[in-house]
Parts: C-alpha cells; sequence; structure tokens
C-alpha cells in the first residue's frame, strides 16, 4: 500500500512528470483488500493509521499485470459493470498497490502529550514522530461515522470546550493548545484527559461514546469523505455522527456480492465480448449481431456467431418475468435460481474443454438411503469458480446479505464504474436438496410456522431500523424453509470440519432457498492447501452422507449451554435467533452468508417438549 503522491507545480508543458517514488506502507493479502481492507477502511501499519483511497485513478496506478482483469458476465450484469479486477499484489517485486491517505490526521506525543494535527509536530519527511520529541506519533484511537457513511475527526477542541460553549464556536480560536494523557488509573475512559493550555478544565473522554454525544454538543456530520481526498467536495448529510473506537470493526463492513460461474460462461470463451454485451442486447437478429462483432473487432470474430446467439439466450433467461426495470434483489435472486437449476442437473457429460471452470457429477452410490432422511439430489461439484465483488461499504451498521443499507460510493464519480475490485476462489462443494413432500408437509405445521414469524417479525423490526428508506423495507427471508437449510448447512460445516479434517472457516455456505428451490452448496471458501484437494467432494457420496447428516443432526441434539439454548425466546442480534449460539451452531463470519442470524436448532431436531418441530427428529425417536 503507498499513500497518494504530493501535488507537483509542472515545469513546462513540454516536459514529462517525474516518476512517482511512493513510499511502501506495509502488505495486506489480496483477499483482505475485498473483505478487510478495502476502499475506505481503516488500516493500521505499525504505529501508523491510514485510509484506504478510492478508486478514482486506479487505473493509472494499479498495473495490468499486477491487477489482471477478471470476468464474470452474470455478476457483471447484476452490479452494472463491465468487468471486474483484482486488488494490486503485495509482494516485494511488485512495483504499486492499493493507494492510502493518512488519517486520522489527529496524532499525540507520549513524550510532550500534545495532540495536534499531524503536520503540525513538523516530522522529518516520511517519518511519524514527534519534531521536538524525536518519540514516535500515535494516531487518535478514535474517529467519528454516520450511518450514510461519512468518516471525519473526533472533535478534541469542542469536546474540551463544551462547558463554555465550544460545541457553537469554531475550533481552535482559543488560541490554546491540546494535550492528551493517561491518568494511569484504570483502562476504562474516564483515564484518558483531554485538557486545553486556554485554561478551561481538563476533561475525560468518559460518555462520548453516548449516542447523542456529539448531537449534545450542536455537532452534526460534515459529510467528509477523507478517502476520496480532500479535493472532493463534503456531502450535505443530516445524520447524527458517532463515536468510534477506530479499529472497530463497525468503522467498515464491506457489501460483497456473488456467483457461481456456470455454463455457458464457465468456459471463458466470451470474455473477449466483456465490454460489449450492452450493445450485443440492443440487437435483435444474428445478421445484426454478426455485423456488430465484424465492425467491432476489425474482422476477426473472437467468438462464433452462433455461441454469441447462446449466450445472449442465456442471459436472457435469467431476466426476471413480469418487470421492465427488475429491482436490484430480483435480479439476484434471479441470479441464484440459474445456479439451482445448474446445481440440479449438473454436467455429467465428459466431452468438455480444458477451460471448463464448473464440473458438476452425480455421485456413483445409490442416494436412495437418503430419502430416508428427508434428502434428495447430492451433487458432487468437482470444480467451481466463485468471483466476489466490493459493490459498496456501509458503516456503524453490521448489514447482512437481505438488507438494504445506507451503501457509501467506492468513487466521487457520479457515473457507473466500469469495474469493481473482486477476487476469485477455485474449489469444489457438496450440493444437496430436501425432499419436496417431506418438506411441504413439515413447513404446513402450525408450532413450525409459528417459531419461524416470530423469527422473521424480529428481523423485520431489525431492517426497518437499518433502512435508508422506511417506505421501502426489503420483506425478510425468514421463512421454515431458509431457516431449517441455513441451519443444516452450519451443523454440516461444523460435522465436517470435525470428520474430513476442513477448518470450519475454510468452508462456506450457498443457500437455495425459496418457494421453488430447497437446497444448500457447501464448498471450499478460500484458495489455499484447503481449497480443492478432494476431501470434500469425498463427502458427498451417499453412504458418507448418510452418515454425516446422521451425526450432524444427533450432535445439535444437545449444546453445552442447554437448557437455556434451547428454550431461548430470543437470541443473536435484534432476537434474530432462536435456539442458536456459538457453542451449537454458529460459524466463523466468513463461512455465513447471513452473518449468523436466522438460525434455530430446534426446527432440525425439534425441542424437549415438542419434538415434531424438528425436521430430522425422526432421526433421534
Amino acid at each position: 500500500m503507498t499513500p497518494p503522491p504530493s501535488r507537483r507545480r509542472g515545469a513546462g508543458t513540454e516536459r514529462r512528470a517525474p516518476a512517482h517514488n511512493l513510499l511502501r506502507r506495509g502488505a495486506v493479502r489480496r483477499s483482505q483488500m475485498i473483505t478487510t481492507y478495502g476502499v475506505g477502511s481503516l488500516v493500521a501499519v505499525d504505529h501508523e493509521s491510514f485510509v484506504v483511497s478510492g478508486l478514482d485513478g486506479a487505473d493509472d496506478h494499479w498495473s495490468s499485470d499486477e491487477s489482471p482483469r477478471i470476468h464474470e458476465r452474470r455478476l457483471a450484469r447484476l452490479l452494472g459493470v463491465q468487468y471486474f479486477r483484482l486488488p494490486p499484489a503485495s509482494d516485494e517485486s511488485s512495483k504499486d498497490g492499493a493507494r492510502v491517505r493518512r488519517f486520522p490526521l489527529m496524532h499525540s506525543c507520549p513524550e510532550c502529550s500534545e495532540l495536534r494535527r499531524h503536520r503540525d509536530f513538523n516530522p522529518p519527511p516520511g517519518r511519524s514522530v514527534c519534531g521536538t520529541c524525536e518519540a514516535d506519533l500515535v494516531p487518535s484511537r478514535f474517529v467519528i461515522a454516520c450511518e450514510a457513511g461519512h468518516l471525519d475527526e473526533f472533535p478534541y477542541w469542542h469536546w474540551v470546550h463544551r462547558a463554555t460553549g465550544g460545541g457553537t464556536t469554531t475550533a481552535g480560536q482559543c488560541g490554546g493548545t491540546l494535550t492528551l494523557r493517561s491518568s494511569g488509573r484504570s483502562s476504562s475512559l474516564r483515564s484518558i484527559i483531554v485538557s486545553c493550555s486556554c485554561g478551561v478544565p481538563e476533561v475525560s473522554m468518559e460518555g462520548s461514546f453516548r449516542r447523542k454525544a456529539l448531537k449534545d454538543l450542536g455537532l452534526g456530520c460534515r459529510g467528509t469523505r477523507p478517502w476520496l481526498g480532500t479535493s472532493v467536495p463534503a456531502q450535505t448529510c443530516g445524520s447524527a455522527p458517532r463515536t468510534l473506537q477506530r479499529g472497530s470493526s463497525a468503522v467498515w463492513q464491506p457489501v460483497l456480492k456473488s456467483a457461481l460461474s456456470i455454463p455457458p460462461w464457465s468456459d471463458g470463451r466470451a470474455d473477449p465480448l466483456a465490454e460489449h454485451w450492452a450493445e450485443l442486447r440492443e440487437l435483435n437478429s444474428r445478421e445484426q449481431v454478426e455485423m456488430c462483432l465484424k465492425f467491432t473487432f476489425k474482422g476477426e470474430i473472437p467468438v462464433p456467431v452462433d455461441e454469441v446467439m447462446a449466450l445472449l439466450d442465456a442471459e436472457r433467461e435469467e431476466d426476471p418475468e413480469g418487470e421492465d426495470t427488475p429491482a436490484f434483489d430480483n435480479r439476484y435472486r434471479a441470479l441464484r435460481h440459474k445456479e439451482y437449476e445448474r446445481l440440479r442437473t449438473g454436467n455429467d457429460e465428459r466431452e468438455r474443454s480444458r477451460n471448463e471452470q464448473f464440473v458438476c457429477e452425480t455421485p456413483l452410490g445409490d442416494p436412495a438411503e437418503l430419502r430416508l432422511l428427508g434428502v434428495t439430489g447430492p451433487m458432487l461439484v468437482k470444480k467451481l469458480r466463485e468471483v466476489r465483488a466490493l459493490k459498496a461499504f456501509t458503516r456503524l451498521a453490521d448489514l447482512d446479505s437481505t438488507t438494504e443499507g445506507k451503501e457509501a460510493a467506492l468513487s466521487a464519480s457520479e457515473q457507473a464504474p466500469a469495474w469493481l475490485p473482486a477476487m476469485e476462489v477455485r474449489g469444489e462443494g457438496v450440493f444437496l436438496r430436501l425432499d419436496a413432500d417431506r418438506l411441504d408437509a413439515w413447513e404446513r405445521s402450525t408450532v413450525v410456522a409459528a417459531r419461524a414469524e416470530r423469527m422473521r417479525t424480529a428481523h423485520e423490526r431489525l431492517i426497518q431500523q437499518r433502512a435508508s428508506d422506511p417506505t421501502r423495507v426489503p420483506a425478510s427471508p425468514a421463512t421454515p424453509r431458509m431457516v431449517l437449510l441455513h441451519t443444516l448447512a452450519h451443523v454440516l460445516i461444523n460435522e465436517w470440519s470435525l470428520d474430513a479434517g476442513y477448518p470450519a472457516a475454510s468452508l462456506r455456505e450457498r443457500l437455495y432457498a425459496d418457494d421453488d428451490m430447497a437446497g444448500i452448496l457447501v464448498y471450499t471458501a478460500t484458495s489455499d492447501s484447503a481449497g480443492s484437494l478432494g476431501g470434500l467432494v469425498a463427502q458427498g457420496e451417499p453412504d458418507r452422507l448418510i452418515h454425516a447428516i446422521d451425526a450432524a443432526v444427533r450432535r445439535a441434539e444437545w449444546c453445552s449451554s442447554d437448557p437455556l439454548c434451547v428454550e431461548s425466546e430470543a437470541s443473536g442480534t435484534g432476537g434474530t435467533n432462536l435456539a442458536a449460539c456459538h457453542a451449537c451452531v454458529m460459524l466463523p463470519e466468513t463461512s455465513c452468508e447471513h452473518n449468523n442470524v436466522l438460525l434455530d436448532r430446534a426446527l432440525l431436531v425439534g425441542t424437549p417438549e415438542d419434538p415434531r418441530i424438528g425436521f430430522f427428529a425422526h432421526l433421534l425417536s
């Protein structure tokens, strides 16, 4: 990661600007540039702190060799971009990397205790030390943010002058110097003391994290976006800012969208057409498509016209029916439906190209005994590719994939970006479905519907609180079918992590829960040695799958936190879980699509008072 270069005045119109010699500040993995240290996030490097810069100008400093393009047409169409790019490499031999900017600017010196902006300490070039004491400067531990995604410095001057009406006056007009020290009496906020040399009484940081602490000072959000640079004007914002720890997870949460590469897009033959699909979709006949391709590629068409027509037909099949301009959620649901159909049918045919990235086959064993468990249609996904893209990010709210939060943009441009940062995961997985007849009969139970309704009500209340527009609140997906599939995926991941030797964090779920879908895909979520060794696919053979489901259900029958866990009336974020805790079914957050909400193992195994609630209760009788 490298800070942006300082501005330099040109010496003449014919003289070229000198090459940038940028300082290197640490390194992170490529995958972390999507999930942990993406655009707008704060990253600590040694004793310094930076905010990752936006995508403006990234086309120039992201090297095409170190940041290649990634193509996944279905996801690109969903997000309205042409292609994706892998974040720059951070190897020792890499030329450049992701740009960062120093933030927060407020620093303190542990020797003289002064609290001021970084440049006011007069540090030597390339170093972050006090110009007087030569001690390493400490970035401010506190920042403020609002739900609209804005980020700003903590208003220390207003905080220490609040007794004198400092909340309504201009910061720094007293002419004093701020200091920050610790009393050493405890590790609480009461021990962090802020004072000013102008003579006002010193105050502690106690109370600064109250929800209305800054509002009581008369301070509102200034709409600043430091990840986009100082030249970008601030936005008008009516949200109330809140104080956060600089390293808090609430400062930055990614909004990720993903898709599996499935036929006919999974062999890479359509990649040369990535920037031309929008134009091709407007054409109505084969002759028009052929003419457009000849003109675009100067007569050398990279893909046969018949294949292009087939790809256009396949793309139109994912258009939601009955809507001319479908909403994002409807398009994402159509994308999942297409994946579900392909996972059900597979591609057992042996004549595949070497570049095929999706191989899904029927297991060799007899799956008849699985029907006795209520499971059907197991498929061995021996080869898959998933593309995960960073669409935006949020602050303060830990949003799950079913809510529409106030998403902050990755760039200052008002135009839609041509690309987004993304990563690709190649691995393997196991797909299975629940028996439709047994599932329908189970869903009609009044006690089952009542438990799911309690979670749905709590989840919709949570969505209502987080929605940017209260009049457009999406419906909660908490149906008995969805909660059952979600909990089953979690207990299977836990079982395979014990039986097959996979770390739970290296496995991931992908749920297909709708009126027409009832399946789960458990697949490897990392691209390292745990990615595609064949161990997970082997668990999908019927004899092993029967044992895994039986063992997982029996393990879920008892939790070390019982009877508190199974008798819980509400648990999890906002009461969106019932019988679920970290001792039984919860997973690492990277493995779960819904941030460990909408879970209830009682729908798997029942309760001591009513075992009939459990879909797999017959295995325990």
